[in-house]
């Protein structure tokens, strides 16, 4: 009869040369274990999912919006300091103006007393 070792051995080299049989396992379900339970998990990540889409969304609206008002604020001050430039130009040329008639009227005024003065003088 041949030793307990020998049958060892043949044994050990018969399971290295049989070949693999393959079976089919059922399919894991995620998140669950039940098919109910999946598709609880499958409605949950597509809500998920629309939220991020939605949340993307309104992250680009208020984007835009803000853009907008930007926008409308630049235009709103380059539209004051227009204004504000014009006004301080008129500023100018009025006083300007006047500085002028209140020289000229000085310089009126100066030649009346001279002539009062020289008349004065002459009496």
């Amino acid at each position: 009869m041949a030793s307990l070792s020998a049958i060892a051995i043949s044994l050990r080299n018969k399971a290295l040369i049989t070949p693999r049989v393959f079976s089919s396992v059922p399919t894991r379900l995620i998140h669950g274990s039940t098919m109910k339970e999946a598709s609880v998990c499958d409605k949950a990540t597509e809500a998920q999912q629309k939220v991020a889409k939605k949340a993307d969304e309104g992250a680009q609206t208020i984007s835009e919006a803000a853009g907008n008002l930007k926008d409308k604020a630049k235009n709103t001050a380059e539209e004051a300091w227009d204004k504000v430039k014009d006004t301080t130009e008129k500023i100018k040329d009025t006083v300007t103006g006047k500085t002028e008639e209140t020289k000229e009227s000085i310089k009126a005024k100066a030649k009346t007393v001279e002539k009062s003065m020289n008349t004065k003088n002459l009496k």
